[in-house]
């Protein structure tokens, strides 16, 4: 049985995730569809890409991932299908591939022309629902579209080293559920900058010498419970995705707030590492 995601910013107010699942359903009604989120922030092109690189993969090999961000149809915003690490994608060519492809080198990638068959103002329901349905048939990549070899690349996706290669520049790309905030570095770049230096991390006004393995390493075990006042200590983390991660402890934004909310950390603002002489 096939399986299609979706992952879009359509929220869940308006009827746009469902008629896209009923358009599929119409098309194939043994198909098994799978939200990944529809609660990407609207537009954000860094936010889709961190959220499907580190979905896709728990996903059975052959599963359709439709990304429904941003995918209006422009001469400077086509739409594309990108057989990839045995999954396909389907979505605008506004770089939301290419944190993937940065890592994994795609089997295939095809520029849609299926349009001029198609009367839209919907895309993700009128084009990309057809193509996942055509790939989810068994059907070939070639046959909606021309064979292309780039994808348009996100800005800012690498981070920036100096010269002297003693600083790491790099940005705020989500702010997931809790607020807390990951940065486009990861921890296999880090290293290999950091050569076992040590290291200050700086995010506006707050600065931090440790990188914990898990968010429970700030907590001394020692100390009873009730003498403890760890919630909303600021922490840095590679989290599970191994990306740098500016964290609270228990970070609540009824309670203790978050490191977005309370350091006033926004997406894209800049975090610098700086490495110094042991």
């Amino acid at each position: 049985m096939a399986i299609i995601t979706l992952t879009t910013d359509f929220g869940e107010k308006d009827h746009f995730a469902g008629a896209t699942k009923g358009a599929i359903y119409s098309e194939l009604p043994e198909v098994r569809i799978v939200d990944i989120s529809h609660s990407v922030s609207p537009f954000s092109i860094p936010e889709a890409a961190y959220i499907i690189q580190n979905a896709y993969s728990s996903f059975p090999k052959g599963t359709i991932h439709i990304i429904g961000i941003d995918s209006e149809i422009s001469p400077e915003n086509k739409h594309i299908a990108v057989k990839l690490d045995d999954h396909y994608f389907v979505c605008a060519n506004n770089g939301i591939m290419s944190m993937i492809c940065s890592e994994i080198v795609p089997e295939k990638i095809v520029e849609i022309n299926i349009h001029d068959k198609i009367e839209t103002s919907f895309p993700v329901l009128d084009v990309f629902v057809k193509v996942a349905c055509h790939i989810a048939r068994g059907g070939t990549l070639e046959v909606i579209g021309k064979v292309i070899t780039e994808i348009k690349p996100i800005k800012n996706l690498i981070p920036f080293v100096n010269d002297e290669q003693n600083q790491i520049i790099g940005n705020i790309i989500y702010i997931d559920n809790y607020g807390n905030v990951v940065t486009n570095i990861k921890r296999k770049f880090f290293e290999s900058i950091q050569k076992t230096r040590p290291y200050e991390i700086s995010a506006r006004n707050y600065k931090f010498r440790t990188i914990h393995n898990k968010y429970s390493d700030i907590i001394n075990f020692d100390i009873p419970e009730d003498k403890r006042h760890d919630e909303g200590r600021g922490l840095v983390v590679f989290n599970s995705s191994d990306y740098l991660e500016i964290a609270l402890y228990k970070s609540n934004m009824e309670t203790v707030g978050s490191a977005s909310s309370l350091m006033g950390l926004k997406m894209r603002d800049t975090i610098t590492v700086n490495f110094f002489k042991p």
